[in-house]
């Protein structure tokens, strides 16, 4: 007995040493950049730090000063291609996207197609969300706020899909929804309900989301490499190349399309275009009277109808706008693409940053643009991605589980041997092996419904998710019932007396 528990103790060291050695030697650089502090004696240093620190594989952006532009490129757009990064390489804007949707909105406006405070109900007769079972009218102003009372959790009833229909699909599975305040009341964030003012601009126009904006505006502004991704189009040789994270490392993903949620998230740009976005918030340049005065007007913040943020703090028209600092921003992120966009209108200072992986890294870098303009210090590098702290945590749990289940095995194929002197023993056993019997059947019930605990579901965490989650929730279901049928085991050679 002796030999045998010597043997797998053993064996059992050797396979932890052989993971710990494999894993440290495949992601030796990876391990390398998240203990380096990195250098940020310039924007260029404190850039590549944090592209190394988040993998991130490639970075654009543009910067504009007093109407004075320059583009900036760093990383690849394809990396097993080796293809960089240039000013015309094209991102998805993610929720960056939503300022566009609500400037359209206000152009309708002006030419009175629509009024903000219509109900939604006026243009889509279908829509009656509830709250606590009695049926509330939504205005297109409490849309474009996220005042409307339509939770976040809502972006899971986007249907995945490239169709014509795919919108109206995404509005008919809202239409009924039970919301989490009365519209008007407070402030939460919602990506369906820029989805929604999609449809309305669809209605009052009678002609596609897509087509209308980019007749109003991106032509007019002179951005004519940018398009609203359908998934319908061919794809260009100018797009970059998605990525999530995995293991501490970037690699190639080609997620999920999501038609129906277009004008929240799916305008596709490039730093050359953004220029002309960017410069037109700040009035530079030959801007079409209507679309200037649009513009302005979607920087005004009524507080009575905002989305209150925090302090000085306001969401309104696609832009979070600080009112004393005269600050406009947003960020995005779509599972694959990430951006930050930061304008200070009183300074004529402007910063649009995207990344080809959903990250931090655009956030961190923009707000570091800022501060080095502004002559102050640079914030160095802050794990506070969730993605990229989801990945860290989750990888380090599936090396564990990798142990867990290179033991289970063990103990299986070499069989298990009592050694049970008497009646104490035999107690003391049954009670060890029956609490562990119960606390895997709970643990593996825990991971079957860990995405609904997270207020999601598995095809979200399988789309957002770093990889190394669901890995993770594979082998934990495994080793729990490897553990069920080897404590089951024990319990049976305990009550035979062998």
């Amino acid at each position: 007995m002796k030999n045998i528990l010597s043997k797998t103790g053993t064996l059992t060291v050797c396979v932890i040493l052989l993971i710990a050695i494999i894993t440290t030697i495949a992601c030796w650089d990876e391990l390398g950049s998240l203990v380096r502090t990195g250098n940020y004696d310039s924007t260029d240093n404190m850039v590549e730090t944090i592209m190394a620190k988040s993998a991130t594989p490639g970075v654009a952006m543009v910067v504009s000063e007093r109407g004075k532009t320059e583009y900036k490129s760093y990383g690849y757009a394809d990396v097993n291609n080796q293809k960089r990064v240039t000013e015309e390489s094209l991102f998805e804007l993610g929720s960056t996207t939503k300022a566009f949707t609500a400037l359209g909105v206000i152009l309708l406006e002006n030419e009175g197609y629509l009024s903000l405070s219509d109900s939604i109900t006026d243009y889509i007769p279908s829509f009656e969300p509830t709250i606590k079972g009695e049926k509330v009218n939504i205005t297109i102003h409490q849309l474009l706020a996220h005042t409307s009372g339509i939770p976040p959790w809502s972006i899971r009833l986007i249907p995945e899909g490239t169709k014509e229909d795919m919108l109206e699909k995404t509005i008919h599975n809202v239409s009924d929804i039970a919301l989490d305040a009365y519209p008007g009341t407070a402030y939460n964030y919602a990506t369906v309900n820029y989805d929604i003012l999609a449809m309305i601009i669809e209605k009052v126009t009678g002609k596609r989301y897509q087509d209308y904006m980019t007749e109003n505006i991106l032509i007019p502004l002179g951005m004519t490499d940018s398009y609203f991704s359908t998934g319908q189009e061919k794809e260009t040789d100018k797009l970059t190349k998605g990525y999530r994270v995995f293991f501490g490392k970037s690699v190639e993903y080609d997620a999920p399309r999501y038609y129906g949620n277009i004008a929240a998230g799916y305008l596709v740009t490039n730093s050359k275009d953004l220029e002309c976005w960017i410069n037109a918030q700040m009035g530079i340049g030959d801007i079409p009277d209507n679309l200037l005065k649009a513009i302005q007007e979607s920087h005004q913040v009524d507080i009575k109808t905002a989305g209150y943020e925090h302090e000085n703090q306001y969401y309104s028209f696609g832009w979070s706008i600080h009112t004393k600092n005269r600050v406009v921003s947003h960020n995005g992120s779509n599972p694959n693409y990430s951006s930050q966009v930061l304008i200070d209108l009183e300074k004529q200072q402007a910063i649009f940053v995207l990344a080809n992986l959903n990250s931090s890294a655009p956030s961190l870098i923009a707000n570091n643009i800022y501060e080095n303009m502004n002559g102050n210090h640079m914030n160095k590098f802050n794990y506070d991605d969730v993605y990229l702290l989801i990945d860290l945590i989750f990888s380090f749990l599936v090396i564990i589980a990798v142990v867990i289940l290179s033991v289970q095995v063990i103990k299986l194929f070499r069989g298990m041997e009592l050694n049970i002197r008497d009646e104490k023993t035999r107690f003391r056993k049954m009670k060890g092996s029956s609490i562990a019997l119960i606390l895997s059947i709970m643990l593996l019930l825990l991971v079957m419904i860990l995405p609904y605990l997270l207020v999601n579901n598995y095809l979200m965490i399988k789309v957002w998710m770093s990889y190394s989650m669901f890995i993770w929730m594979g082998l934990t279901s495994i080793n729990c019932i490897l553990s069920i049928i080897i404590n089951i085991k024990k319990m049976g050679i305990i009550r035979s007396g062998l």
